[in-house]
């Protein structure tokens, strides 16, 4: 499911694509591949769209376009638009953070634009500042990526500074996630069946957890990972997006405004379910195995200061104080390292006041499991099985494959973008909210007032903590 565009989102097609920090990975693992799969599907930019790098790399034209070359192959890109990107596409070596510089630049490229931030959130934000001093075009287009600040002071500050330069809904808070076609489909779930709506409440649904644990380690990232951690990683922008959209109220429609608002409720509303030392926990892989691929602990790992104490497992408990949902427990949860790629929504109904007599075998609640992914749906019941004693309770799964979505998650946000509207980004209210929620937490972690556990890689992590649906 795609939100529908209305009148009241402005679809001012981007012409010229800017990336700075061009010369990073962001830029080639992720954002390229995304904007190949755009091209090639058709149903992306115009024949106009051009793309233009931006970095502090020594590269020229050519540098940059096998680049660009080597991100589209890597996805099977092929097509008139993918070609002409490829062979038009320039580089600028370009300090982002110099105003005089960077107002150069602006001035060769082709309105409206829009200026893609694969940056580390300090130099964003130094570069928003250094836009400041520039007047730049109403119907430009600022596009951030996650974190968005590092805490709810840096990022009120980021949204007053990126709010001076161009109108809120110009500004694309980039959360992949809500690009995932799954997460996409919890509308779809929802919305449009009697059977889950009715029920989708404090009256018959019992907690709900949200997990991403990954097998995948660092792969590259520490200089990244080692100054957030799983909390700020995960937790606080991916995983409380994607609880927003499962406990919002339903919209009148999917108008950017509408979709966004019932979000925020969502956040507004959400809270720790305790004191941070009992609604939180932490640990971080010792050296262990994954399907026979040896890892050493994360202190160990090249690019990583112990002396953080950075996570790589966070768990949080929490409650959203709404009417639909007052009592029920949200638990959020994600790591790295971990023996199982456990990735999915699980949503446990209350049990049923009672079981006649006669009835025996399994006394497991419903649930309903949304694959995070892969992509699938099952809804577990106990029913009666096949056997000598019919009157024995089993347990079935109904399930079903989601398919994959056209376009992978850049794809889908940059299409976002490229077409002027922000509904799959992040407003700016609501990144605010996500910190407020997280914060505590994080200011008991950093007091060490929770400690910090650890666990085998390969294993489901701390055996002192409860298991996951």
């Amino acid at each position: 499911m795609r939100p529908s565009q209305t009148a009241r989102t402005s679809l001012t097609e981007v012409r010229t694509l800017i990336i700075f920090g061009a010369d990073g990975d962001l830029a080639a693992r992720l954002l390229l591949p995304g904007l190949g799969r755009l091209l090639s599907s058709g149903a992306g930019p115009g024949a106009e769209l051009r793309l233009v790098g931006v970095g502090m790399g020594d590269w020229d034209d050519d540098a940059w376009r096998e680049v660009v070359s080597s991100s589209f192959a890597s996805v099977d890109a092929a097509g008139g638009a993918v070609e002409r990107i490829r062979a038009e596409t320039t580089y600028h070596q370009v300090d982002v953070t110099d105003a005089t510089a960077v107002s150069s630049l602006l001035g060769t490229c082709g309105g409206p634009f829009a200026i893609f931030f694969a940056l580390p959130p300090r130099v964003t934000a130094t570069a928003c500042v250094a836009l400041g001093k520039i007047d730049l075009p109403s119907d430009t287009r600022l596009v951030l990526e996650k974190p968005f600040g590092t805490d709810a002071v840096s990022a009120a500050e980021l949204n007053r500074i990126v709010t001076s330069l161009v109108p809120e809904h110009h500004i694309h808070r980039v959360d992949h996630f809500l690009g995932k076609s799954t997460v996409l489909n919890i509308l779809g779930l929802r919305f449009a069946n009697r059977l889950f709506e009715p029920l989708w409440n404090c009256e018959h649904v019992a907690s709900v957890q949200i997990i991403f644990d990954e097998q995948l380690g660092l792969e590259g990232r520490a200089g990244y990972y080692d100054n957030n951690g799983a909390l700020r990683d995960m937790v606080q922008s991916h995983l409380l997006q994607v609880m927003a959209f499962l406990a919002m109220e339903p919209p009148p429609s999917l108008d950017e405004r509408e979709l966004r608002d019932r979000t925020a409720d969502v956040l507004r509303a959400t809270r720790l379910a305790d004191d941070p030392r009992t609604a939180s926990r932490r640990a971080r892989w010792t050296a262990g195995s994954i399907d026979g691929r040896e890892m050493v602990a994360y202190a160990a790992e090249e690019g990583v200061d112990p002396g953080r104490h950075t996570e790589t497992l966070a768990e949080v408990d929490l409650r959203v104080d709404t009417w639909r949902w007052s009592g029920v427990p949200f638990r959020l949860r994600s790591g790295k390292a971990l023996g199982d790629q456990h990735k999915e929504i699980v949503v446990t109904f209350n049990r049923v006041p009672m079981i006649p007599a006669g009835l025996t075998g399994s006394r497991e609640p419903a649930r309903l499991r949304i694959g995070l992914g892969p992509d699938f749906l099952v809804v577990e019941l106990d029913v009666n099985g096949p056997g000598a004693d019919p009157m024995e309770l089993e347990r079935a799964y109904l399930s079903t494959e989601l398919a994959e979505a056209g376009l992978p998650a850049y794809g889908e946000v940059l299409d976002g973008v490229l077409r002027g509207d922000p509904t799959l980004s992040v407003r700016g209210d609501t990144a605010e909210q996500c910190w407020r929620i997280v914060e505590p937490v994080l200011q008991a972690w950093a007091n060490d007032e929770v400690p910090l556990e650890e666990y085998p890689a390969g294993s489901g992590g701390p055996s002192t903590w409860a298991s996951s649906a």
